[in-house]
């Protein structure tokens, strides 16, 4: 039984139309993510980002994957979009973010009732990864699904690169937000992202994201009803910049938000590219970045093993992406 009431569930009709409204603005001439390419989205014309006018999803499933709150007992109703506003060279999603990989259009109807679909498989959430290219379809599918019976917390899992005025829009759509916090330092995102001001965007989404959500909030199975979750990925050799990302985090919103340190790094795709990045992550480097976390007292933390790596790396020209796909 649903101890929480998502927040969709009280929107009016009219709030939500006047929030798709709001999307289809910023997409007229593309403002959605901070690159703010001016693309035509409305009208057919691709983004920086690859994404055109009707939202596509490239593989859904209930994962068990996610951080614990999230995959529960029952799994995340996990949808992967494709495209990406970042150009990670080590990106483990590339085969639909980078490439042309297997992709399907649909309707705001028909990914409202993808996400029906999930919730009747008995998944905790829906966990929308790589969402913030596809904001308006989302708006627009929820308000369906919710009309369908949709009940379970919306997850927004984004990669952090996110503009003020589209997470304004969400506030009242998204329970959970789990963005990654890439970059403390705005030549690693240029480097490695392709985007001079990662940093900056990222700190300000993360802080309005927690005004609208919060401390995360589990419920009495400990599963993630609302709140905050920030993920990190360390990367290999870059330790000092993992500290400065939990001190920021710990300063600025506390430690009773939810806080995920990943070790799941594996050379891929352009990693190659970068001699620093051609290698897994070390014992002692993800030791020293997981004692720092414990020393600044979260509450809320997940800690990854060392060898994760091999569990939750993705291959999405198979089947079973992550050998426990239970639809497509």
């Amino acid at each position: 039984m649903i101890k929480y009431d998502p927040g969709y569930m009280s929107l009016s009709d009219s709030a939500f139309r006047e929030k798709k409204e709001r999307a289809d603005l910023l997409s007229l001439h593309c403002s959605l993510c901070p690159r703010r390419c001016g693309a035509g989205r409305l009208h057919g014309q691709a983004g920086a980002c690859g994404a055109g006018k009707e939202p596509e999803v490239a593989h859904f499933q209930a994962h068990f994957g996610e951080e614990p709150p999230l995959s529960g007992k029952h799994g995340a109703g996990t949808i992967f979009f494709p495209h990406c506003s970042l150009h990670c060279a080590y990106c483990q999603n590339h085969q639909i973010s980078r490439q042309s990989g297997v992709r399907y259009p649909l309707s705001a109807e028909q990914l409202g009732l993808i996400m029906v679909r999930l919730q009747e498989q008995g998944v905790h959430n829906i966990d929308l990864v790589s969402p913030t290219h596809f904001v308006p379809g989302i708006i627009a599918a929820v308000h369906a699904a919710r009309d369908k019976g949709l009940r379970v917390p919306i997850v927004y899992n984004t990669n952090g690169y996110e503009t003020a005025d589209t997470l304004e829009l969400l506030s009242g759509i998204v329970d959970v937000y789990l963005p990654d916090f890439k970059y403390a330092d705005e030549r690693t995102g240029l480097r490695y992202s392709g985007v001079a001001d990662y940093a900056a965007y990222a700190k300000e989404a993360i802080e309005a994201m927690y005004k609208q959500a919060g401390d995360l909030l589990l419920d009495e199975n400990g599963f993630a009803q609302k709140g905050l979750l920030v993920r990190h990925l360390v990367l290999p050799g870059y330790t000092q910049e993992s500290m400065n990302i939990i001190d920021f985090l710990k300063e600025r919103l506390g430690t009773a938000i939810g806080l995920s340190v990943m070790s799941q790094y594996a050379p891929c795709y352009r990693a190659h590219e970068f001699a620093e990045l051609n290698r897994k992550l070390c014992v002692a480097e993800y030791d020293e970045v997981v004692e720092h976390v414990q020393e600044a007292g979260f509450t809320q933390c997940w800690i990854q093993e060392l060898e994760s790596n091999a569990v939750y790396f993705p291959d999405f020209g198979c089947s079973a992406v992550f050998g426990n796909d239970l639809s497509r």
